[in-house]
């Protein structure tokens, strides 16, 4: 490679020069011609001494601490039920009566078929001050699309076990719905005489805490609202009058009892409100 005369040597491959690290320039006798600036290329990186040589960089930044492991009770955002049993509400210390509108509750609803369980529940979920969730046993068990046990086909194993399913799963929604501050309302026909199957299998996957209230109208109400249904919601009159008959056996259950027989939803609900308010002054004993 050939270099102008008078113009300075390149430096040899390897070492660099003093004057680079100084912004070198050639001989200011000689006159260079001016070319336009070459971009700017990425500084290259930083390259760390050798050992011995009298002078030290910058120390080594430390690496960032390992992400801590998410945890087995949380998903995304949202608690998990911590696997108790809801406890028993605790009564308020003053004399007044408790605000049901506003406390963090578990309720079941019992009735027989055409009771309004279903429309009371949703209402009274829906105009709560605080988040509430409506949780149907019905709709649950109808989850269940291929090979779905129709309780019109008649009680058998097979629709016993889609029934405690049904019920194992609305209270661990229940549970989570409360560990999360959020309010619930179930509806289920709990019979009186099968507390095993009925409202002890209730209480055992809610918890204590679970404020069972009875919504119970007169025969001819339940038949009148029965024969509005459709569907596999719908039974016969035989039906309806033999499930109201067992029902009566919540009188002098010590359970609450409504007779919304002569009531619309609206007033039913408010009357929901003060039995709730009740019962978490005084939690029923069941």
């Amino acid at each position: 490679m050939q270099h102008a005369v008078g113009a300075p040597l390149p430096p040899p491959r390897g070492q660099v020069p003093l004057g680079a690290a100084m912004n070198w320039t050639p001989n200011p006798g000689q006159h260079t011609p001016q070319s336009p600036p070459a971009p700017s290329a990425p500084p290259p990186p930083a390259q760390q001494p050798a050992p011995g040589q009298g002078w030290h960089g910058p120390a080594p930044q430390q690496a960032p601490p390992p992400p801590t492991p998410h945890s087995t009770d949380i998903t995304g955002h949202v608690p998990l039920p911590p696997g108790a049993p809801v406890p028993l509400p605790s009564p308020p210390t003053d004399a007044a009566a408790p605000d049901a509108a506003h406390a963090a509750v578990a309720v079941l609803l019992i009735g027989p078929a055409g009771a309004g369980k279903t429309s009371v529940a949703r209402h009274w979920a829906d105009t709560r001050r605080v988040p509430t969730a409506h949780i149907s046993l019905d709709d649950v068990r109808e989850w269940v699309r291929s090979g779905f046990a129709d309780p019109q086909s008649g009680w058998n194993d097979h629709s016993e076990a889609q029934y405690r399913l049904a019920r194992r799963t609305c209270g661990f929604a229940a549970r989570n719905f409360l560990a999360n501050g959020i309010s619930c309302i179930l509806d289920d026909a709990v019979f009186p005489d099968r507390p095993v199957v009925g409202l002890g299998g209730w209480k055992r996957h809610v918890g204590p805490g679970l404020l069972p209230i009875v919504l119970l109208p007169g025969l001819e109400i339940v038949l009148e609202r029965n024969a509005r249904r459709s569907g596999n919601r719908r039974l016969s009159d035989e039906e309806v009058a033999r499930i109201h008959g067992r029902m009566a056996g919540w009188y002098g259950s010590g359970l609450p009892i409504i007779d919304n027989s002569q009531h619309d939803v609206a007033t039913t609900v408010r009357m929901l409100d003060d039995v709730v308010a009740r019962s978490i002054a005084s939690p029923p004993s069941w």
